[in-house]
């Protein structure tokens, strides 16, 4: 048995300790066969199992990617670069916008504006039909822009548009490993 007693005073808060912090941000590290214009399959989200096109990588990790939505109905978007699996069909993205492309590649363009929070009233009133949301008038004219000189290179290629526009999946019976993209 030890000789010494329990202390009596306990202090009220305890000081915090600062935490050391273990990991380091690193720039992101992008695969080789992420190179603009390559054509990838979307894996996860709203848009699974799509065929896109890469526009840029982004320096904020992320893939900058579209549909075209004329094709297949994928707006630009952006995407983390773990969510995709690239092909080996190249899409020509010469003649593009370079200026649409960097506005859109900027963190402002896809910032939410703030919603106000709902009060009780707006919460409890029954048969209320929500208003759809408007897209932008300027995204739609970005998204324009952008399709018109795509859809120009991807219908110089024979059947491009028929591959991009159709969908990925796989059956019971498929091996992905064995595949090649």
């Amino acid at each position: 048995m030890s000789t010494q007693k329990a202390s009596k005073y306990y202090p009220a808060e305890e000081e915090a300790q600062l935490k050391k912090a273990r990991k380091t941000a690193h720039p992101t590290k992008y695969r080789s066969s992420l190179a603009p214009g390559t054509v990838l399959i979307l894996l996860s989200g709203r848009f699974r199992g799509k065929r896109v096109v890469l526009l840029r990588q982004l320096p904020q990790g992320v893939l900058l990617i579209t549909g075209p939505f004329k094709s297949n109905g994928v707006p630009m978007r952006r995407v983390n670069h773990r969510y995709v699996i690239a092909t080996s069909t190249v899409v020509d993205i010469a003649g593009l916008d370079e200026e649409v492309l960097d506005r859109v590649s900027k963190d402002e363009y896809w910032a939410r504006e703030k919603k106000e929070g709902k009060g009780e009233d707006e919460f409890f009133k029954d048969g209320e039909v929500l208003e759809k949301k408007e897209t932008d008038p300027k995204r739609i004219e970005d998204q324009k822009k952008v399709d018109k000189t795509l859809m120009a290179n991807i219908r110089k290629v024979a059947d491009l548009e028929a591959y991009l526009s159709s969908s990925f999946s796989l059956q019971s019976n498929d091996r992905p490993h064995e595949m090649v993209f």
